[in-house]
């Protein structure tokens, strides 16, 4: 690695030829980014709906991931972060009455997770400050919980395998067909955490997190003797069929989920797998702040190819605080981006040049997430600039009279008809976000201005005060409300059990209990860090108290003393 003073003089080098946007520019910047969703939000509505996808060539839509009108389930929490709580509220109320996953239609179990599910539980940690009427005890309830839980339940079937490794797809209706292929991607296993962990704290229903546990411990098991995983697996006899090792494609999010998962839920195991895996990382795929494919188990580099999904990479190491190996990946991602106004789903590293049949793109986030949280890191207006560049690329290159087309060639920019959903939920909101560094998602605010939300039963928790975790389909999920709610699962359970133990004595029993029954939370199952036989201790205060991001402020230090 090269020295840290280089890595500084570099960095000071790039801010001394970045201009510095002014608090003007930057609210005029977000302007456009706003007009840029409502151009394509309403041409959703205006020619697709209720269709999954806008086709942006011909003005009309097509179904996709499953049927269930997607792009608007995936946008919502967009509508709410550019700041439209009318339209919020009408259309979460009109996807309760309009969408149902009870429908004879094969779905992609890991991107319904990560758009339906992850959508509808954002959305509905999201509805307070949107203004809607909420239920008694929110956000252990709600109308959208409800249907995120009845989406999360139709992707179970997948998971009831011999390893607990789920199937690649599942029939919403009539669960996993017995012809369905085994083999599914790495990410496909791997990315369940997030959203499983938080339905299980708000609904007491340890069946998701305990079903994405389980996958999470059987893949980890199958790592080979230089730590490193694969990128297509069979679930059922656990051997792998893809064996190129790398962090892009197929295999991105599963170490997103680990290093997410370890904030999110103060879980020190998913971070020591993650560092572990980190280590066989650097050691045998990082090539001059590069990272090729190599041979799971020789370590032999199989392709040196970049691909467009790895720009989240710097991003992620961020929160972890390895900012100076962020920065320099960072500036080859953007290296590319500069050269075709867009990232190549495959990038030659040796040649310069797109891989042919892979010059696409889709209007993909990952480089504007990283610049997000980089700039929230380091303050360098160099990620603002390619958030602007960003946006003319996309303005100039993909617009089109009925939204915004995937680029099917960067080099003539020849453009295909489709509207990934992710553009919505994902590349406009970390836009926005990268020039709104006061905005609440990143715990800006005050006490007293309607930064913070009382939730729970009787208003006990506190709500939105900062730290937000993104899933890998940038729907941001609340920390607080996973322990605010497994609090009161909790206090349930303690009181049920002393009711119980009541009715069973006798009106005569003097004698005092030779042994006093220990509680334990239902709504929390404990941490795959404890060891057999080992119970977890609910902390003192079940409500964090101060911004999860806080926790992260110097660099590495993700747990607390007494976490």
């Amino acid at each position: 690695m090269r020295a840290p003073v280089c890595v500084t003089l570099f960095v000071w080098l790039l801010n001394d030829a970045v201009s510095q946007f002014t608090d003007k520019e930057m609210a005029a910047i977000r302007q456009r980014v706003k007009s840029m969703f409502y151009h394509a939000y309403n041409s959703y509505l205006d020619n697709a709906f209720p269709y999954d996808e806008l086709r942006p060539l011909t003005c009309d839509g097509q179904d996709t991931w499953g049927s269930f009108s997607l792009t608007l389930i995936d946008a919502l929490d967009t509508l709410l972060v550019l700041g439209n709580h009318t339209e919020f509220q009408r259309v979460a109320s009109l996807l309760q009455d309009n969408v149902d996953f009870d429908i004879d239609v094969n779905a992609s179990v890991f991107e319904t997770n990560i758009r339906v599910v992850g959508g509808l539980l954002s959305a509905h940690l999201l509805a307070g400050r949107a203004g809607m009427d909420l239920e008694p005890g929110w956000p252990c309830s709600g109308p959208l919980l409800r249907m995120a839980e009845d989406a999360a339940k139709k992707l179970l079937p997948a998971f009831q395998t011999p390893t607990g490794m789920p199937y690649g797809t599942v029939n919403l209706l009539n669960g996993v067909s017995p012809t369905e292929t085994p083999v599914t991607c790495t990410a496909g296993v791997g990315t369940f955490i997030l959203e499983f962990a938080t339905l299980s704290r708000l609904t007491g229903d340890e069946t998701f997190e305990n079903a994405a546990r389980q996958a999470l411990r059987s893949l980890w098991k199958t790592r080979s003797d230089i730590g490193l995983v694969g990128n297509h697996i069979d679930v059922l006899s656990q051997k792998w069929v893809a064996q190129d090792a790398g962090i892009g494609a197929g295999v991105d999010s599963y170490f997103e989920y680990l290093v997410k998962g370890a904030i999110m839920l103060q879980d020190e195991e998913l971070l020591s797998m993650f560092l572990e895996y980190d280590r066989a990382i650097q050691n045998y795929t990082r090539f001059d702040d590069w990272y090729l494919w190599v041979q799971m188990h020789k370590g032999s580099v199989s392709m040196p190819v970049f691909q467009s999904l790895e720009a989240f990479w710097p991003g992620l190491q961020s929160l972890l605080g390895n900012l100076d190996s962020a920065i320099r990946t960072f500036q080859n991602y953007y290296s590319v981006w500069r050269q075709f106004g867009g990232l190549p789903e495959f990038y030659s590293i040796p040649q310069g040049s797109t891989v042919d049949k892979r010059e696409g793109y889709p209007l993909r986030p990952e480089l504007i997430e990283s610049a997000m949280y980089l700039f929230r890191s380091t303050g360098d207006h160099t990620y603002l600039q390619l958030g602007l560049d960003a946006l003319e690329s996309i303005e100039r290159i993909a617009k089109t009279p009925c939204g915004y087309a995937t680029v099917k060639d960067l080099r003539d920019h020849q453009l295909d008809n489709r509207m990934e959903s992710f553009f919505l939920a994902e590349t406009i909101k970390y836009l926005y976000l990268l020039f709104d560094p006061n905005h609440f998602l990143h715990g800006g605010g005050k006490e007293g201005d309607g930064s913070w939300e009382e939730g729970g039963e009787a208003g006990q928790c506190i709500l939105g005060a900062g730290g937000f975790i993104f899933n890998t389909e940038a729907h941001p999920l609340d920390p607080a409300a996973l322990y605010c709610c497994s609090r009161h699962a909790q206090e349930r359970q303690e009181l049920r059990d002393i009711l119980l133990s009541m009715s069973k004595k006798s009106p005569d029993q003097s004698n005092p209990p030779t042994k006093e029954k220990e509680l334990h939370p239902t709504g929390q199952s404990d941490s795959i860090a404890l060891k057999p036989g080992e119970k977890k201790t609910p902390p003192t205060l079940s409500c964090p108290v101060q911004p999860f991001s806080a926790r992260l402020s110097i660099l590495g230090q993700v747990f607390t003393d007494n976490s």
